[in-house]
């Protein structure tokens, strides 16, 4: 268990934020029963030369923010997630099917309301300001996150959707969709995948009414920020919310596993990459297979039952090849994940990996180089050297010509 508590958080939502006429962008108005209405996939994708990023027949003119590759917007749409018999849909079946018999209301309708067609591009202020992200915070940097412009951007996370489903009458929901990070590469590691947000709320009643002398209880107080709360909480509620969501989280591993702003409430929230599960579930090695259309991969996930034990059989494994690449930075300005993002856009899924190997600062010129070793394999047939070649000599061209470095080719 103690790896799912970094997925809690626990949140009081104050009355004065919340406004009761707010409706939910892009959300269906079915308020205890799954909503599938997936968002469509034919749009239309950009070119370097446009002035503008059209998504789902909706422009959004370029700015200094925009850094969305081609290569990541052929991504946007596919819905892994909503594909029948994908090992991801099988995954939040089973996530969907616990929620709906474990937890239901007084007349035995389910409690928990399921989201998994939000459209991911979402504006900053859903993304950021909605979760009083701060404006200084990192997590806004462009270096990390996949911006169409200063005010619109792909998701980072399913908690970009929690304030617009709260305000719009919620108070127990499951929100499923494809996320978007600039990010290292490696097996376990890439720009797309897919979380689930789970998001329970809780009155004063509803919190304490199982407890001795529960009415004297407060979920509030005017009180001290301590190493166990938040100065608005009172620990009577931080304790039986954690026990709440502990009890939640360990019923959901159980089930996938096996044994081995809302007036005057309070309420948890976690977050769990599909991917993760799946990977651990199915014995899955690399995260770039969820992407694969090869039928030996995807017929091995159907299955009649979604809950049917699964072990992945790897396909053959082809041969890596090794190649390295070494410049001097640019300036201060140099991120990691502008290169890691430039290779994925050139090499795509025959990049395997990208480790920076050597990190060297000139003793005179101060100048800093970069060396970095690039693993290349393609996941259902042997590379050759001269495809490799063709390949990275053009990460090294545009590494030169994109980023400003200065090659050691």
């Amino acid at each position: 268990m103690a790896m799912l508590w970094k997925f809690m958080r626990v949140a009081k939502y104050s009355k004065t934020a919340l406004s009761r006429e707010v409706k939910v962008r892009g959300t269906p108005t079915c308020s205890r029963h799954s909503s599938s209405r997936s968002v469509p996939s034919d749009f239309a994708t950009n070119t370097p030369s446009s002035n503008a990023i059209e998504l789902f027949g909706k422009a959004y003119p370029r700015d200094n923010y925009s850094n969305v590759t081609e290569k990541i917007l052929s991504k946007v749409g596919k819905n892994l997630h909503n594909k029948k018999h994908h090992p991801l849909w099988l995954i939040k079946e089973q996530v969907k099917d616990h929620f709906y018999k474990q937890y239901t209301g007084r007349f035995g309708t389910p409690l928990f309301s399921v989201y998994d067609g939000l459209s991911p591009v979402v504006t900053v202020q859903q993304n950021f300001d909605s979760l009083l992200i701060p404006q200084d915070h990192a997590s806004r940097k462009k270096e990390d996150n996949y911006y169409l412009n200063r005010d619109h951007m792909l998701r980072a996370h399913t908690s970009a959707h929690q304030w617009d489903l709260i305000h719009s009458g919620l108070d127990a929901f499951l929100a499923v969709g494809d996320v978007y990070r600039r990010d290292t590469i490696d097996n376990t590691h890439y720009p797309v995948f897919h979380q689930m947000e789970g998001v329970r709320l809780f009155s004063c009643h509803e919190l304490f009414c199982n407890v001795k002398d529960g009415e004297d209880f407060q979920l509030f107080e005017q009180g001290h920020r301590t190493v166990h709360k938040q100065e608005s909480h009172t620990m009577e509620a931080v304790r039986l919310v954690e026990f709440n969501l502990k009890q939640v989280l360990t019923k959901l591993m159980t089930h996938i596993f096996g044994d081995a702003g809302v007036q005057d409430k309070i309420g948890w929230a976690f977050g769990l990459g599909l991917e993760r599960l799946a990977m651990i579930l199915y014995g899955i090695p690399d995260i770039r297979l969820f992407w694969s259309e090869d039928e030996r991969f995807l017929k091995q996930f159907i299955v009649p039952h979604i809950c049917q034990k699964i072990k992945f059989q790897p396909l053959s494994k082809y041969p890596p090849l090794i190649n390295d690449i070494s410049f001097w930075l640019p300036s201060e300005t140099y991120s990691k994940n502008d290169f890691y993002d430039l290779a994925r856009t050139i090499g795509g899924d025959l990049i395997e990996k990208v480790v920076l190997l050597d990190e060297f600062t000139h003793p005179k010129t101060k100048k800093v180089s970069h060396c970095y070793r690039i693993t290349y394999r393609h996941l259902e047939r042997t590379l050759t050297q001269d495809e490799v070649h063709a390949i990275h000599q053009a990460i090294e061209e545009s590494a030169v010509r994109e980023l400003g470095v200065e090659g050691r080719f």
